[in-house]
């Protein structure tokens, strides 16, 4: 196999991991909430910052913003240096709806694990390596 053919089916394979994983592990919550929830567990953003993290428009994120404030998983306060803006913050009730995503989509991915064998266990964890240092590059 070429090196660009490599590249090409490694990049299907984890597109494709990525996403049965986000949308097979929970019903909780839709994906797009939970990556934004996920920004906000490393602090507190402004809705334009979150925006910007997901490489979405200001006003898509706002829906967003509005949906995680109605489920009291976020709360949106005053921003104190930019009266202007507002300062998102995870509540405790969001960082456990993260906690309990995170158990569902480990216990999804460990279903999926049990059926192989040691060789091939052995073999991803190897490759979970290989991966982390491409992505670290």
């Amino acid at each position: 196999m070429t090196l660009p053919a490599l590249a090409n089916d490694l990049r299907i394979a984890c597109q494709r991991v990525s996403r049965r994983v986000r949308f097979e592990s929970t019903d909780e919550l839709a994906p797009h909430l939970v990556s934004a929830l996920s920004h906000l567990r490393r602090g507190a953003r402004t809705p334009g910052e979150l925006a910007e993290l997901e490489r979405v428009a200001p006003p898509s994120m706002t829906r967003t913003v509005n949906c995680l404030v109605d489920k009291g998983l976020v709360s949106r306060d005053d921003h104190p240096s930019d009266g202007r803006s507002k300062l998102l913050c995870l509540t405790d009730d969001g960082m456990a709806a993260l906690d309990r995503v995170a158990r569902a989509r480990d216990d999804w991915m460990l279903h999926q694990l049990e059926g192989l064998s040691r060789e091939e266990q052995r073999l991803l964890r190897a490759a979970t390596e290989m991966l982390n240092r491409v992505v670290e590059r």
